[in-house]
């Protein structure tokens, strides 16, 4: 099973083009896995409680973490969003609020 990744708006992109070589090698595997995976590790997508359908990619890297913000649609598509660097334990509540305006914007553009 072969998962097809999207990108929605440039969000993704200016993050990814922000990180050195090293952290988008990371980034390129960890899709990789996902793409290719039936069943993929939650140390890799985990589904965000409370959410409505939003996921975060992890991405670790030395002591760095990195998380993309994405979701389903139509069963096998990931769509890409946000992705910012982890500084602490919890989510920050800003780029989750950020994550869930720009699903939001993404169904109701593809709705149109």
């Amino acid at each position: 099973m072969v998962r097809e990744i999207i990108f929605f708006d440039n969000y993704f992109i200016e993050f990814y083009q922000d990180q050195n070589d090293k952290v988008k090698g990371k980034i390129q595997y960890v899709l990789e896995v996902i793409k290719q995976v039936d069943r993929v590790p939650e140390k890799f997508l985990k589904h965000l409680t409370g959410t409505n359908g939003l996921y975060e990619i992890r991405v670790e890297y030395q002591s760095n973490i990195y998380r993309i913000f994405c979701c389903f649609d139509e069963g096998k598509l990931v769509v890409l969003f946000n992705g910012f660097q982890k500084k602490s334990q919890k989510t920050p509540k800003g780029e989750l609020e950020k994550a869930v305006k720009i699903m939001n914007s993404y169904f109701n553009q593809k709705a149109k």
